[in-house]
């Protein structure tokens, strides 16, 4: 049996990582600016999470929701007191898409409408509510059609007021910053304007914090940068440093039933032992004003490159959530970085670098990168 051909790989594996570094089988090492996909919040193989997960598994590695499990319990406390959200409830999960369908379905649940409000270039997951609510049809199957959700332009407060005066949405779903579609960035005072408008039409405001979140931005949550309270969080990637993990944060004004939401793995013993490991490094290594400090140097030095190299059209983001949008094909910039310089940066789109690094990356790390980048581009 083969894979199913869905990949584009580079031809490189790496077999082991440390810190913001991964290493292939011969030894050579990589600097991580791309985390895989965000998900490596606290660094690889931190040793803090590495011992948390293998005491767990030595003891009890898996049992159903249909018990107590206080591992859980811990993890929601843990995750209000860092986040600001401690009057949220909490529900656990596998993946970014199941956190966003399940927030939907609660939505629905809540207000009893059928319609969500999404934006353009939005991306929210692969599965079937999670996609019909991404803007991007070469990902949407025949099956996922559907007439309940409608895409409003992002930050035209305008556009999205006339749609959600009609009152049938029953949830306006938003990303934190868009990261699939090149670091799009979601103006603050559009965020402001929308919790108001959500208020007044009775429709909730879901936050997909799924890749803005966990401290990437400077901010435990992107939106806290507006101040706004949003009735639904989702956060998946960086939650657990790579056990697959995902959570919901339910306003306390959205009331539970029994059987509303299920999940045979959600909030497992070595996801929640992972979990409550991440947020305890965050703390004690202060990670998430790192990111934002060197995040902001980050930004300033590809700024500053930018106005003196025509090939930087901009460069956008906050924290350590940095797209750049070049005037010629990124893959080619990606790759050489790769192969050339031993660095690893994602995409988004043809024409954007996207850096999502570990949130312990270092100011010397940092300045690897722009003297790579700078010799990349000449």
């Amino acid at each position: 049996m083969e894979l199913f051909d869905v990949y584009s790989l580079y031809d490189i594996e790496p077999v082991r990582g440390e810190g913001s570094y991964v290493f292939t089988a011969d030894g050579t090492r990589y600097l991580d600016l791309y985390g895989g996909h965000a998900v490596i919040s606290i660094g690889h193989s931190h040793p803090t999470y590495v011992s948390a997960i293998a005491d767990q598994v030595a003891r009890l590695g898996f049992y159903s929701n249909s018990v107590q499990n206080s591992l859980q319990s811990r993890l929601a406390e843990k995750l209000g007191r860092a986040s600001g959200y401690d009057d949220y409830t909490l529900f656990l999960c596998n993946s970014g898409a199941e956190a966003n369908e399940n927030a939907m379905k609660l939505a629905s649940f809540a207000t009893g409408r059928t319609s969500i409000l999404a934006f353009d270039r939005a991306f929210h997951g692969r599965t079937a509510g999670a996609v019909a609510a991404t803007d991007n049809p070469a990902i949407r199957a025949p099956f996922n059609g559907t007439d309940h959700v409608e895409f409003a332009p992002l930050n035209d407060l305008e556009a999205t007021a006339a749609l959600l005066r009609s009152g049938r949405f029953a949830a306006v779903i938003i990303e934190g910053i868009q990261g699939v579609a090149g670091i799009r960035m979601v103006h603050d005072d559009f965020l402001r304007s929308l919790r108001q408008l959500c208020s007044e039409t009775g429709t909730l405001l879901i936050l997909d914090e799924i890749q803005s979140g966990y401290g990437r931005t400077g901010r435990f949550f992107a939106h806290q940068h507006a101040g706004i309270r949003p009735d639904i969080i989702t956060c998946a990637k960086g939650i657990a440093n790579g056990f697959p993990m995902a959570a919901v944060l339910i306003s306390p004004a959205i009331q539970a039933r029994k059987g509303m939401l299920g999940t045979t793995f959600g909030g497992n013993h070595l996801a929640c032992a992972a979990a409550t490991a991440v947020l305890t490094v965050m703390e004690a290594e202060n990670l998430v004003d790192n990111a934002a400090a060197v995040g902001q140097y980050l930004l300033e030095k590809l700024r500053e490159l930018a106005a003196t190299c025509p090939k930087i059209v901009e460069v956008r983001g906050r924290g350590l959530m940095i797209g750049i949008e070049l005037t010629e094909p990124a893959a080619e910039i990606r790759r050489r970085l790769l192969f050339d310089k031993h660095i690893f940066t994602g995409g988004a789109g043809a024409h954007t670098v996207r850096l999502l690094p570990a949130l312990g990356i270092t100011r010397e790390q940092a300045d690897t990168f722009l003297t790579a980048f700078k010799e990349v581009l000449k």
